[in-house]
């Protein structure tokens, strides 16, 4: 059971992925520059760290996560928005030193935990753009991804951090965006 969980997480993360190309190529998607950057970089890093930490669960969303990523970010130089605002250089140079932090430290914990960190500042931007422009971007995409990462959840024998909190992290995060996206409009939420 443990092992079809694995592959339908896998299976979800890609198909997600190819929703999202195709979304970005009709023009219903522009993916924020800086926050792929930051994402294509930390998914690659991290499918590298789990490959060396011998994971046999994450591992695999991981991969799915780095290639889509490094896809999707080389096609917001044609397709994307931002990447140049003050907001998206301070969270870019947070997140990198959030990176080395994540790569410095001996301690799989507070590796972790930089990790994390660094994906979600350099997520900001991005959070950012969703919400003042909530059609361009495709919430199957990360509902799609929120599946990919309870099978991934689902398939663990073992509960142990390296192993469930990226996935978790995903799960979360989403879930949020997928909210930004599908809110109700904005000028009656804000209006008083």
């Amino acid at each position: 059971m443990s092992l079809i969980l694995i592959i339908l997480s896998s299976v979800l993360a890609f198909v997600s992925y190819i929703v999202y190309i195709i979304a970005i190529f009709r023009g219903y998607a522009k993916p924020h520059r800086t926050a792929r950057f930051c994402t294509a970089l930390i998914t690659i890093l991290s499918m590298v760290s789990l490959i060396a930490q011998g994971s046999t669960v994450a591992v695999w969303l991981s991969v799915v996560f780095a290639v889509g990523s490094l896809v999707i970010f080389i096609l917001t130089l044609w397709y994307g928005m931002g990447g140049w605002a003050k907001t998206d250089i301070v969270c870019l140079v947070i997140s990198v030193v959030g990176i080395l932090f994540w790569r410095a430290t001996s301690n799989p914990m507070y590796g972790l935990i930089f990790f994390i960190g660094a994906d979600f500042v350099g997520q900001i931007p991005m959070l950012i753009k969703t919400y003042w422009f909530p059609e361009t971007e495709v919430w199957t995409f990360y509902f799609l991804d929120v599946l990919a990462a309870l099978c991934s959840l689902a398939a663990m024998s073992f509960w142990v951090a390296r192993e469930f909190a990226y996935p978790l992290y995903v799960v979360f995060l989403d879930c949020f965006i997928i909210f930004l996206i599908l809110r109700p409009n904005r000028e009656i939420i804000e209006t008083p």
